[in-house]
C-alpha cells in the first residue's frame, strides 16, 4: 500500500499528514487496513462457525441449534452496532471505542482457540460486542477525515473503505477457513485473532493520520447520567446473573435460556425502536409520513436479510453433508463457499454504478422502491433455485458445487439491489431529530431477520428441508411483489424523497 501514498501538497489540512493515500486523506489507509483485518477476522471465523458447531471434531450438535446459534450472534453483532455507536457519542469517543474494540474482538477470538465448549460460547460474545462497538464507530472516522458532505472526495473515501471490507471478507475464507478445517478448528480461531492483532496495531501506529474530532465525545454523558447509567446496568446484571445462577443450580440449564431471550430480544428491540421512533410527538407530519414509508423497507429488508444471512448457516451446512464440493476434480473446503459474495461484489458494484448511470443519464433508471422489490424477488429466486440441490441430495446424490455458486449469485445481485438503497433510503428519510441514529435502525433489519432465523430452528424447524426452503422463498418474493404493487402509496408517504 505504500506506492500509493503520494505528497499533496494542495491539501495541507489532510489530518495528521500531507500524504494522500489514491488521492484521499492519508487517515483512510489507517481506517482502510484497520476495517480490512477486522473483516478478516470476522469473516474467516464466521465461515468455520457452522461447520465447526456440527462437526464430530467440534461441537458436534445437529444442524439446527448450529443454524441457531450462527444466527443469534450474527443478529446480535448487529444489534449491538447501535450501543456501539452510544459509546462513541457518549463516553470514548469514535476513536478509543474503535481502539478498545479491536482489543475485545482479538481477545474473543483468542478465547474460540481454546479447546472447550465453555469458553467457545465466550469468546462468541466477546467477538460480538467488539463488532458491535467496532461497526458504528469506523464509518463514523471516515466521514471525520473529510470537509463535511460537500466534500468532493467523500463518497470516494467510503467507496475505497468499502473495498477494504471486501478484500477481507474475501482473503479470509480461503485462508482461515483452510486451515480450520484441514488442519485444526481452534488454529484457525487463533488466525482470526492474529488478523485482529495486525489491524489494532496498525491502527494504534497510524492514528496519529486520523482527524482530531476522531478523539472527542461528541455528546459527553452529564456526571447524574453516567450514575444512572450504571445504576440501571448493575441492577440488570444483577437480575441476568441471578436468574442464571438459579437455573443452574437447579440442574435445568440448557443452552436455549440464552437462546431463547437472545431470539426475542432481536425480534423486539427492532420493533420497539421503530414504535418509539414513529410516535414520537416531536416529528412533523412529513417526517412522520416518511417513517410510515420507512417501515415498509424495514420489515421488506428484514424478509431479505434472513434468508441473505442464510448462506453462511444454511447453505454452508448443506454443501458440507450434500454437496459435491470440487472443480475439475480439484476438492475445496467447504468455508471456500463464503469468499464467493465478496469477489462477486467487488466485481459487480462497479458494474452496477455504470449501468445507473447510464439509465439515469436516459431517464430510465428504476425508482429506489422498484429496486428495492426487485431485490427481494431475487433473494426469494435464489432459495427457489436452492431446491434443485435439495432434491438432488433427497435422491442420495451429491449436488454439484455450481449450484451454490449459483445461489450466491443470485443473492448477490439481489444485495446489490437492495442493500445501497436500503442505507441510502435511511440517510434521505431520517427525522431530523434521529439523524445520527438512523444507521443502527437500519441494521437491526438484520438483526430481526437473523433472530426470526434462530427463532425457527430453536422451534426445531429444519431449514434444509424443501418445503420449508419453498416457503421462505415464496415469502421473500410476495414481499418483493407486494413492495412493487404499493409503490404509489409508499412513494407518496415518501414526500420529497426519491
Amino acid at each position: 500500500m505504500a506506492s500509493s501514498l503520494t505528497k499533496d501538497s494542495a491539501r495541507p489540512g489532510t489530518p495528521g499528514s500531507e500524504k494522500t493515500f489514491f488521492g484521499h486523506p492519508r487517515g483512510l489507509a489507517t481506517l482502510f487496513m484497520t476495517e480490512m483485518w477486522e473483516r478478516f477476522s470476522y469473516y474467516g471465523m464466521r465461515a468455520l462457525l457452522p461447520l465447526y458447531l456440527v462437526a464430530p471434531g467440534g461441537l458436534h450438535l445437529n444442524p439446527a441449534t448450529a443454524t441457531a446459534i450462527y444466527s443469534v450472534y450474527v443478529s446480535m453483532v448487529y444489534l449491538l452496532a447501535m450501543p456501539g455507536g452510544w459509546f462513541g457519542d457518549r463516553v470514548w469517543g469514535p476513536r478509543k471505542t474503535v481502539a478498545v474494540a479491536g482489543g475485545v474482538i482479538m481477545l474473543g477470538h483468542l478465547t474460540l482457540a481454546l479447546p472447550s465448549s465453555g469458553t467457545f460460547y465466550a469468546g462468541l460474545g466477546l467477538v460480538a460486542i467488539g463488532s458491535g462497538l467496532l461497526k458504528a464507530n469506523i464509518s463514523t472516522m471516515v466521514g471525520h477525515l473529510y470537509d463535511g458532505p460537500s466534500d468532493a472526495r467523500r463518497d470516494g473515501g467510503f467507496t475505497v473503505f468499502y473495498m477494504g471490507i471486501n478484500l477481507g471478507a474475501f482473503a479470509a475464507p480461503l485462508i482461515i477457513g483452510t486451515i480450520g478445517e484441514n488442519v485444526n478448528w481452534h488454529l484457525g480461531f487463533a488466525l482470526a485473532a492474529l488478523g485482529m492483532a495486525l489491524g489494532l496495531a496498525q491502527f494504534l501506529i497510524g492514528s496519529r493520520h486520523l482527524a482530531e474530532r476522531s478523539s472527542v465525545v461528541p455528546t459527553p454523558l452529564s456526571d447524574q447520567e453516567k450514575s444512572s447509567t450504571l445504576r440501571k446496568a448493575a441492577i440488570w446484571a444483577g437480575i441476568a446473573v441471578v436468574f442464571y445462577a438459579i437455573v443452574g443450580f437447579s440442574g435445568n440449564y440448557t443452552l436455549n435460556w440464552v437462546l431463547v431471550p437472545l431470539t426475542l430480544l432481536g425480534v423486539i428491540i427492532p420493533t420497539m425502536v421503530l414504535v418509539r421512533i414513529k410516535r414520537d410527538k416531536d416529528l412533523d407530519r412529513g417526517e412522520q409520513s416518511k417513517m410510515s414509508a420507512y417501515i415498509w423497507f424495514f420489515v421488506a429488508a428484514a424478509v431479505f436479510w434472513m434468508i441473505y444471512d442464510q448462506g453462511g448457516s444454511t447453505l454452508s451446512i448443506f454443501a458440507d453433508s450434500s454437496a459435491e464440493n470440487s472443480v475439475f476434480g480439484w476438492d475445496f473446503p467447504v468455508s471456500w463457499y463464503q469468499s464467493v459474495n465478496p469477489v462477486l461484489i467487488m466485481a459487480l458494484a462497479p458494474v452496477f454504478a455504470w449501468f445507473w448511470l447510464a439509465l439515469n443519464r436516459r431517464g430510465k433508471e428504476p425508482s429506489t422502491i422498484v429496486k428495492f422489490g426487485s431485490g427481494l424477488v431475487l433473494v426469494g429466486a435464489s432459495f427457489f433455485l436452492f431446491l434443485a440441490p435439495l432434491s438432488i441430495a433427497e435422491g442420495g446424490h451429491k449436488a454439484a458445487a455450481m449450484w451454490l455458486v449459483a445461489i450466491y449469485f443470485v443473492q448477490t445481485v439481489g444485495e446489490l439491489l437492495l442493500s445501497p438503497v436500503g442505507l441510502s433510503v435511511t440517510t434521505k428519510m431520517a427525522p431530523a431529530k434521529y439523524a445520527s441514529q438512523m444507521m443502527g435502525v437500519w441494521f437491526l433489519a438484520v438483526t430481526a431477520g437473523d433472530a426470526t432465523t434462530g427463532l425457527l430452528s430453536i422451534a426445531g424447524v429444519d431449514l434444509n428441508k424443501t418445503n420449508i426452503v419453498a416457503l421462505e422463498a415464496t415469502l421473500a418474493v410476495v414481499a418483493g411483489v407486494a413492495v412493487w404493487m404499493y409503490r404509489k402509496k409508499v412513494k407518496a408517504l415518501m414526500g420529497d424523497v426519491r
